[in-house]
């Protein structure tokens, strides 16, 4: 019977640090969820900023209708 207790003991010590990793890994992992989401808005932004400006440009550089 103790070797038995011994053995869910040693069973439930790696159980417990297996569930601690991969915690540790799944929080790592939402942190980074969360600044390439994060990334990707500033992106975004950027991207539309960049769009603004050339839908405006051609019209800038038409010639004029005297030419």
């Amino acid at each position: 019977m103790t070797e038995e207790l011994i053995e869910l003991q040693t069973q439930l010590a790696f159980q417990e640090q297996t569930i601690a990793e991969l915690n540790s890994a799944v929080t790592n992992q939402q942190q980074q969820i969360d600044l390439l989401r994060r990334e990707i808005v500033l992106l975004k932004e950027k991207f539309g900023a960049l769009e603004e400006k050339v839908e405006v440009g051609p019209e800038q550089d038409e010639r004029p209708p005297h030419y």
